[in-house]
This record gives structure tokens, sequence and C-alpha cells, in this order.
């Protein structure tokens, strides 16, 4: 029987919108189609260029990861990669699929179909950060589970590539780092790769091929001097979107604390965590049931006078400098509230033990915590002999986690009305720090110590902190800076108008409320940059 090659165009053109043929050198040596549509360039013309003039610069390094990496007899695709804008700049988007026949190769037979829905291109061609991967993933796992495809989530390591960066040339290295990048988006599904840090990289992807399958591509793009190694673990389609996002956190945490986990599916990493979660919690309770920890002191100091107007307590847990981790878990478990309420009964124990009645304390509360009215029920009861009138402060930390404003300043007015005052902690970390001081009625305010630690080398800093010292004073809110460790900065402080300032200038965390002493600057100058925190 005979072939008529118009069927084999026909069939073709019925899900491509142009055909092209490119050579070794990633010449254009066969082109029919909508060229004009696709490419301002009639299918004649096409022909002797370089294929890689037809997409935008910032997919170009995926384009060509596409074509070095397809194998014989395979065929491969990325969806939604960015065509040369036209003459208007209009953005236009394609899908692009690739396969190497073997009876013609080295040659590879290309299809483009113009994609559907909004034109959005690529701006940078960098990968994306985690939490732009998570947004992402998260959209199309759930656009999956109505009509999409299987998917998997890549979890790649690249044994050798910090080595390699730091031997090569400045521009060699950033040439390695967009060829990276584009090997991996054309791994990827829906643009969706990322780079998490420590030579670990994530892709969500169609799912299909075997790691090694993976690992073999990446290594032909990349060349032999980086080490790849790759695990997938698979998206279960009947599981709720919710309970994947969850799971696919908790595998990202763990790749990067330790290497690839050992399973199959997101599911089991999910069970895996759960029950490592489970433990976590347990004894994180028990160190705080059973008073496993200690307060430290740092004096906040008058910047009129100098005097003391009150102490930081801040919580450390047994031989640990900084209990950031700890702090991080409790707020990831959503136990924060028991270290908190444990921490507010030791601070009036000390309080109530100090027999000049003259010692005031601040204590941090979580945004979490301070919507609670088991917290705030135990602090009513905690007050009630209204010895402390005046003398505890309530730091707001975390403020981004409080989940109802209302309810907060609710709360927050109750804590007033118990005698105590409530601050903002870390003003000016965030965009939302101003809706947060627009709805919490606060006594204090506490200027985030980003600001406070440039204000000898950036003018805009300054400016913003005499503002807000401005708005503070119209809301009859007080005003204290942290991080401050010279005396250039006290001195812009007081300029500005700052009430009190707390940091290594004055004096470090101690075991007993200590003043201030002379070689209290000597320190700081050691110290630059250190943040004492609880969390």
């Amino acid at each position: 029987m005979a072939v008529d090659p118009f069927r084999f165009l026909g069939l073709a053109f019925a899900t491509a919108d142009l055909l092209l043929e490119i050579d070794e050198n990633g010449v254009v040596t066969f082109a029919a189609g909508a060229g004009q549509r696709l490419t301002q360039t009639c299918d004649a013309d096409l022909i002797g260029r370089s294929w890689l003039g037809l997409f935008a610069e910032a997919d170009q390094p995926t384009a060509a990861a596409l074509l070095a990496g397809v194998e014989d007899g395979e065929r491969r695709g990325v969806d939604k990669i960015g065509l040369t804008p036209d003459p208007d700049g209009e953005c236009r988007l394609a899908n692009l699929s690739a396969f190497r026949l073997p009876q013609i190769a080295p040659r590879v037979s290309c299809a483009l179909t113009l994609a559907t829905g909004p034109a959005t291109q690529r701006v940078s061609r960098k990968l994306f950060d985690r939490t732009a991967f998570e947004s992402a993933a998260k959209a199309l796992i759930e656009a999956s589970h109505n009509s999409g495809p299987d998917l998997e989530v890549g979890l790649i390591e690249f044994g050798g590539l910090d080595r390699e960066r730091k031997r090569l040339s400045p521009e060699a290295a950033d040439a390695l780092d967009l060829r990276l990048a584009g090997a991996l988006r054309a791994e990827a599904y829906g643009d969706a790769a990322a780079e998490l840090g420590e030579q670990r990289f994530a892709v969500l992807r169609r799912k299909g091929d075997a790691p090694d399958a993976v690992i073999r591509r990446l290594t032909r793009v990349l060349g032999a001097g980086l080490e790849p190694t790759a695990q997938t673990l698979a998206v279960d389609p009947k599981a709720p979107p919710t309970r994947l996002m969850r799971a696919l956190r908790f595998a990202l945490d763990d790749f990067l604390a330790e290497g690839a986990p050992g399973a199959a599916n997101l599911s089991d990493v999910l069970n895996t965590s759960v029950r490592k979660t489970v433990a976590e919690a347990g004894a994180f309770g028990a160190m705080v049931d059973e008073r496993r920890f200690k307060l430290v002191y740092q004096p906040v100091i008058s910047l009129a006078d100098g005097r003391v107007r009150h102490y930081e307590a801040l919580v450390r847990f047994a031989g640990e400098q900084s209990p950031f981790a700890q702090i991080r878990l409790a707020e990831e478990l959503d136990i924060i509230e028991d270290l908190d309420l444990a921490v507010a009964e030791e601070a009036v124990k000390r309080l109530r033990s100090d027999r000049g009645g003259q010692l005031r304390l601040a204590v941090n509360v979580s945004g979490r915590t301070i919507v609670s009215p088991s917290y705030v029920q135990a602090l009513s009861e905690l007050s009630r002999p209204g010895d402390l009138n005046g003398r505890m402060i309530f730091e707001i930390t975390e403020s981004a986690a409080i989940a109802d404003l209302p309810l907060a300043q609710r709360h927050v007015q109750a804590l007033q009305s118990f005698g105590h005052q409530v601050c903002l902690d870390d003003f000016g970390a965030g965009a939302a720090s101003f809706a947060y001081l627009q709805q919490l009625k606060v006594d204090v305010v506490k200027i985030d110590g980003s600001y406070v630690r440039e204000l000898t080398s950036s003018g805009r800093d300054d400016a913003m902190i005499r503002h807000l010292v401005n708005l503070c004073r119209e809301l009859k809110a007080e005003t204290v800076a942290e991080m401050v460790e010279t005396k250039a900065v006290e001195d812009i402080l007081r300029r500005a108008g700052v009430d009190c300032a707390q940091g290594w200038l004055y004096g470090q965390p101690c075991s007993e409320p200590t003043p201030p002493t002379r070689s209290a600057a000597a320190m700081a100058a050691r110290r630059v940059g250190v943040k004492e925190t609880w969390g």
C-alpha cells in the first residue's frame, strides 16, 4: 500500500501549529506550518536559522536543555514556553515537544502549538525560590485533581556544584547556572522548578521517567563535572490537596536537613513526619511542663535619662545560646501557647520575689497565642491579686500569625485591664505592620532591629524611624529600638525622639536583672549584628 506523505502532514498538523527539524548544531533544517503566525517569519525563511532565536531570551536555556536531553526513540516536551515577542511586544506562549527518531539522528523533530490561557512570559531566568515553588505547586496540584496529568515531585542534589562554581570564572559560573536552570525547567511541569539551597533542587513534573533517566539527561546537558542524584515522590491524585501540600513542605524540610527521604510518595512522607512530629511535640511539652528552661534578662533603658525602664525576660533551654529552633518547632506544631504561659508564670514568680517592688519585666507572647481565650483567662487569674499593676509588658511576636485581629484587640484590652502594658514587637518587619498597628491599640511599639542596625549608613531608615516616632506619639504609644550596638546609633535614635533602647550597647542577657555597666559598649563592639531573642 502506497503511503501518502500528505496524510502524515495532516495528522501532524492536527496536533501542532508548526513542525520543525533541528540539526546537531541547533539549526532549523525543515519548517512547515504556521511559521508566520508563531514567529513572524515564513516557513522558508526559518530554514538555516538558529532555533533558539524562536524563543524568548529567558526561555532559551530551557529549549536548549530539552533538545540536548532527548534520547533516541524518546519524546519530551515543555508546557508554555515563551516565544520571541512580536513587534508590538505581545507575549505568546507555546507548548513544545521534541522527538528523536533514530533513523534521522542526530536531527530532532519538534512541534510547536500555541498555548491557551493568559500569556505571561518569564522575566527572570532564575529558578523559583522555595516560597514561589510551593505556591506554583499548590496551584498545579489543585488543577491536576480536576483534569490534569499524574504528577510527582523530583528531589535533585548536585554533588560538586559548589566546588564547580568556585572553580569557574564568574562568567562561566553564571553560564552554568543558566544551563542548570534550563535543564530543570525542561524536566518540570508548569515551570515549577526551584533552588532550595545546599546544592539541592526540587521540580514538580509529570509522572513517568525513573530517577536514573532524569540523572542521565541532566548529566548530558550539564556535563560530567556535576554528580546529580534524584528521587521522585508520587503525588496521590486521590489525596486532598491540603494534605499533599503539608506533605510537600515536610518533604522539602527533610530533604534540606537530611537529604532525600526514604519514601515512595508524598503520603508516606506525611505519615513519617506525623509520627516524628508527635514525638517532638511530646518531648517539647514535657520540657515545658517540667520547666526545663530558664529566663535571662536584658535591660531596656530610657534614652532621656539612661535609667533602666524594664528588662526583657528571654527564654533559654538547657545547653542553648539561642532558643530559635525550639521556638520555631513550637510555633509549627501550634503548641507555643504552653511555653508562652509557662514563661509568663515564671516571670510573675520573679516579680513577686522582688523585695523592692520596682522590677518591671517584658515577656513575649506569640501571635498565635494572643488570640487564645484560655491564655487570657490564665493571665487573669495570675494577675488577680493586683500586685503586678504596671510591672508587666507583653510583647506580641510573630504578628503575621494572628488569625483574627479583632479578637486579638479584645485580648489586648483584657491584658491592659489587668494592669499590664502591651507591645507590638518587630515593627516594620513585613508589609502588614501598619495594619497591625492600626487595629491593635498597644502601649509600646518596638522598632525592628533590621532598621536600627543600618541607621548610620541609610538615610532612608533614619527618615522612616522619625516618621514612625511621630505616628506613635499621635497614637500615644512609646517607642523602643532594639539591636542598639553603637553610640552613633544611640545618638540618632535620641535625636529622632525614640523613647527607649535595647541591645548590646547596654548589656548582654544575664541570669539576674543587671543594670548597664561601663563595659557594655565594648561588649557591643564584639557582638555587632546579634539580636537577643527568645524565638
